[in-house]
């Protein structure tokens, strides 16, 4: 009996002082992260959402939310509820990376919405990593794709906040390329380059010698004036296992009210103390990176930074470890800040599998039609935006954007790596044909303009000139069907640097033809029903 009441006096008292908790954290609010501490093992906990451009749903079915019987994703919810999250509470941040998606949320937010993201960015609670169209992929990409999507993003960044991104956060492609490295810290200036996939047996070594971070040389002929410090991932870009808090069954939240049942305040706080120093045993520094989130996270984002509050303020009551709020940016100079020394890179992170016998090196040539189409519409792009720019680009009209706007979208590493879903994919297609057909408009537009005496560009017809994009099959309806006694004129355009010799082919029907160049001289030619 005297144990009963000893007992039940023990649980007046808890209760005391649970309420006594409860009641300051109501009345005076979480200190949600006090920065780094010196002497203690910082977790960066870094808020992400990974949004694939396109992959079982399209681009814009990510974006608005729809098709979710085949994956519940809804973009423009994560942006909406991140925003006012961030808002909520000073001391949260985000990072985001997909321009393509913010483009279209961008467009139709209010003058109001506008001005308190251009704050968060400007305090840097909100950071653009990448910063381009996509994510793209490192393998099955030209350079110059890569380099014109980064660009497309970084533009309306730094139209719209003035400034431009500092780190890489590539952390999906299936694999990782020096060339990136290259162009990420030589040419692009970044400070870092995250990622999560490199092969499985590569990063059980790297884990053993602490050599998940390395500074990469990408280029042997450069060296150090194209490194970068380069982050791998100990495990997947998802956070540590029992802290992912999207409102799911495995939502596991910090109870902390004691006027509820199963509080589980020092379980959580245990669990996440358990959990950094077993990442803190593969890396050097006494820095670590949680990153918070996965594929299409956020989309209530409420339910991640009120745990992730908890979590700061608990841990670090606690004190054995210090958790705060970061960035890769503010990881990156906390860890260039520690006296260590990096172990080099100098090759790729290729091929890539994640285990045996799992080697993800099909993609290569995968879906080999829509690469090819990629490709020689890029090239086409390079042409159009080199002839809009020697025309003049007029105020209204067609102009290449569509195009670059398509390429952008399908260098992403679920497109141009064939990897999507196939109605995907042929919306991949679609929007490179809608692109490629306003592009030739502003192609025929400016060849009429540069090809003709007027002065007055705005006064000329823009269907002077037409195009053959399928003369891969031999055919051309405007060099098949010349009228009797009427002249065909050809202008051929080299948006290359240099000289360059070609064969150009075009179908006719009749062999009995006379080919001149531009000062009426005539010239050789091989008539087996085309005009060589």
């Amino acid at each position: 009996m005297k144990m009963v009441n000893l007992l039940k006096s023990f649980d007046l008292l808890w209760l005391f002082v649970a309420c006594v908790v409860f009641s300051c954290k109501v009345i005076c609010g979480y200190e949600t992260g006090s920065g780094i501490v010196e002497g203690k093992l910082n977790v960066h906990l870094v808020p992400h959402s990974h949004d694939d451009v396109g992959w079982l749903k399209t681009v814009d079915q990510y974006f608005i939310g729809s098709n979710n019987s085949i994956q519940g994703a809804c973009v423009e919810n994560v942006l909406d509820s991140v925003v006012m999250s961030l808002v909520r509470d000073p001391n949260r941040k985000f990072i985001f990376a997909e321009m393509a998606f913010f483009k279209r949320w961008w467009l139709v937010q209010s003058g109001d919405i506008q001005a308190e993201v251009k704050k968060l960015v400007t305090a840097g609670r909100l950071e653009f990593v990448n910063g381009g169209w996509c994510m793209h992929d490192e393998a099955a990409t030209h350079y110059i794709d890569m380099i014109d999507q980064t660009t497309l993003g970084h533009s309306l960044i730094k139209s719209n906040f003035n400034v431009t991104p500092r780190v890489g956060w590539q952390i999906d492609p299936f694999g990782h390329s020096a060339v990136q490295a290259y162009l990420l810290g030589a040419e692009l200036g970044f400070e870092s380059l995250h990622f999560a996939r490199i092969d499985y047996q590569d990063r059980a070594k790297r884990k053993v010698d602490k050599s998940l971070e390395v500074i990469w040389h990408g280029s042997k002929t450069f060296g150090s004036s194209s490194q970068i410090f380069t982050n791998a991932f100990p495990r997947h870009y998802s956070a540590p296992d029992g802290f992912d808090f999207e409102v799911s069954e495995q939502f596991e939240p910090v109870q902390d009210n004691p006027l509820l049942f199963d509080m589980n305040v020092q379980k959580r706080v245990n669990d996440f103390v358990d959990a950094a120093l077993t990442q803190a045993n593969v890396t050097r520094t006494n820095h670590i990176m949680w990153t918070m989130g996965d594929d299409f996270r956020y989309q209530y984002a409420e339910s991640w930074f009120k745990e992730m509050d908890k979590l700061i303020h608990y841990v670090n009551m606690d004190g054995r470890v210090n958790a705060l709020y970061s960035t890769p940016s503010l990881y990156t100079d906390a860890k260039l800040a520690s006296n260590v020394t990096w172990p080099l890179k100098t090759d790729d992170y290729f091929p890539y599998a994640d285990g045996k016998d799992s080697y993800w090196t099909g993609y290569f040539t995968s879906r080999p039609a829509l690469k090819g189409y990629i490709r020689s519409l890029s090239g086409y792009y390079l042409a159009a935006r080199q002839l809009e720019y020697l025309a003049g680009r007029r105020t209204v009209g067609p102009t290449t954007y569509s195009l670059g706007d398509a390429l952008g979208i399908t260098q992403h590493h679920d497109a141009v790596t064939g990897t999507a879903k196939q109605h995907t994919t042929n919306d991949y297609e679609k929007r490179l044909a809608i692109g490629a057909l306003e592009a030739e408009s502003v192609v025929s537009s400016a060849l009429s303009c540069l090809t003709s005496t007027s002065s007055n560009c705005s006064t000329i017809s823009t269907s002077t000139f037409t195009q053959c994009p399928l003369l891969n099959i031999s055919y051309c309806p405007p060099t098949e069907n010349i009228p009797s006694g009427k002249s065909l004129v050809v202008v051929a355009y080299n948006p290359l640097g240099w000289n360059r010799k070609d064969v150009i082919k075009i179908p006719v029907k009749d062999a009995n033809v006379v080919v001149q160049d531009n000062e009426g001289n005539t010239l050789k030619h091989n008539s087996l029903n085309s005009i060589t």
